[in-house]
């Protein structure tokens, strides 16, 4: 038997994240670590041992749909893992958090207010306001929290739904971060 480490159970800090979030929107600020952890690990190691070691949404898609049943365990179109549809879904990813990031200078800079709502598939807006008092914090704070938790928790569904359709870790096959920093690793190991 595999001997466990502290970060085998990284799948409960994808819970405790939306758990969070749900109740406090400025939570969503902790998701940067998601983001910015496993590109600091491709430019430093060279490597995708977050990827592989540290992701608690992959590790949250096996414990689900591997060790609970919840997966039909089924292989995965081969589109899926294309590298056209991954960099494709990359430039999409980045567009949308490229938007969070103007959406929330707008807000600074008084030219737009704060709306306090989730928006999930980048289409539907879901209430979110007893998730915040305003006035806690300045508002651009706040719309980037929403943004984000946004942004986290579309993607997690969508994970959430390949994973029920395929096996556990298809959103792995074409998910932005892992495409990212595959991308750097390939840059950093050239020789």
């Amino acid at each position: 038997m595999k001997k466990k480490h502290w970060y085998d159970y990284l799948w409960i800090w994808s819970i405790l994240y939306f758990f969070l979030g749900f109740f406090n929107i400025l939570f969503a600020w902790l998701g940067m670590i998601d983001f910015l952890v496993p590109v600091l690990i491709a430019v430093i190691g060279g490597n995708k041992w977050f990827c592989n070691n540290l992701c608690g949404r992959g590790q949250l898609f096996t414990q689900i749909g591997g060790k609970w049943k919840c997966s039909r365990n089924k292989k995965a179109p081969k589109w899926m893992a294309s590298k056209g549809f991954r960099y494709g879904f990359l430039v999409f990813f980045l567009v949308m958090f490229g938007n969070i990031i103007f959406q929330t200078c707008l807000v600074a800079a008084g030219a737009a207010s704060l709306t306090e709502a989730i928006q999930l598939f980048w289409t539907f807006k879901v209430p979110w306001g007893w998730a915040y008092s305003a006035g806690t914090v300045t508002d651009w704070v706040a719309k980037f929290s929403f943004g984000f938790y946004s942004l986290m928790l579309t993607s997690t569904l969508i994970g959430l739904i390949v994973m029920a359709l395929y096996r556990p870790r298809t959103w792995c096959s074409f998910c932005p971060m892992g495409t990212m920093t595959q991308s750097v690793c390939k840059i950093k190991n050239r020789d």
